[in-house]
C-alpha cells in the first residue's frame, strides 16, 4: 500500500532521524532522511508522493517557514509538523497554513503512524481531484472555436431558441453543436456541463 510513497524526514536532530527512520522502515514505509530545511527544498521534485515531516525549531529555516515556502512553491506533499515544545499559537499557525497534523515529541508510536496514513490518504485525495481536472481540461480542448461559443450560452442558462439568433444559426444547428459538447465532455446533464466548464476559466 506504501511501495510508492515515501515519509520525508526533516529534522536537524541526527538521533531523532535516526530513530524515526528506524521506526517506519519496520513498519514497512520507504523514508528519506534531511538535516535541514534548506537541504529538503534544494531537493525536493514535483513528482514526490507521500509526506513531510517537519521539526518545528531547527537551526537556518525553521519549520513554519520551510511549510510556508512549500504551500508557495505548490508542493502537494501533506506535511506533519512536529515540536518537542506543545504551543498552542505554533499549532494554530501551521494548521493556517494546511499542516496535516501536529506532533508533540516524544512520539506516540500509534498517533504517528495514524497521522501518516491520514496524510497518505489526503494527497491521494488531492492528487485524484486533480487527476480528474486535467482530464476535464484535456477534454474542453477538443471542442471547436463554435462549440465552445455554444457551451458558454447553454451554461449561462439559455435555451436553444435563445442562443440561435446570438449566434446567428438556426435551432437545429445549435442543436447539433450541444450534442456534439455533450458528446466530447462526456457529459449527459446541463449541471456537468456547468462544472467542467468553469475548469477552463481559471
Amino acid at each position: 500500500m506504501t511501495s510508492n510513497l515515501t515519509v520525508f524526514i526533516v529534522d536537524d536532530d541526527p538521533a531523532v532521524r535516526d530513530a524515526l527512520g528506524l521506526l517506519l522502515g519496520v513498519r514497512g514505509y520507504r523514508t528519506a532522511l534531511f538535516s535541514c530545511a534548506e537541504d529538503f527544498l534544494l531537493g525536493w521534485q514535483r513528482e514526490w508522493a507521500g509526506c513531510v515531516l517537519i521539526d518545528i525549531r531547527m537551526s537556518g529555516m525553521d519549520g513554519l517557514s520551510l511549510q510556508r515556502r512549500l504551500l508557495e512553491l505548490g508542493c502537494l506533499l501533506p506535511v506533519i509538523i512536529v515540536t518537542g515544545h506543545g504551543d498552542v499559537t505554533l499549532a494554530r499557525q501551521a494548521f493556517k497554513a494546511q499542516a496535516s497534523d501536529f506532533l508533540e515529541k516524544p512520539f506516540d508510536h500509534d498517533k504517528l503512524l495514524t497521522a501518516i496514513a491520514e496524510a497518505f490518504s489526503r494527497e491521494a485525495a488531492t492528487r485524484s481531484q486533480l487527476r480528474r481536472q486535467q482530464k476535464g481540461l484535456d477534454l474542453l480542448c477538443t471542442l471547436t472555436p463554435r462549440e465552445r461559443e455554444v457551451m458558454q450560452l447553454v451554461v449561462t442558462g439559455r435555451h436553444n431558441r435563445d442562443i440561435a439568433p446570438v449566434l446567428g444559426i438556426s435551432v437545429r444547428t445549435v442543436e447539433v453543436h450541444k450534442a456534439r459538447v455533450m458528446d466530447k465532455l462526456r457529459v449527459d446533464n446541463v449541471a456537468d456541463l456547468v462544472r467542467i466548464s468553469m475548469l477552463g476559466t481559471d
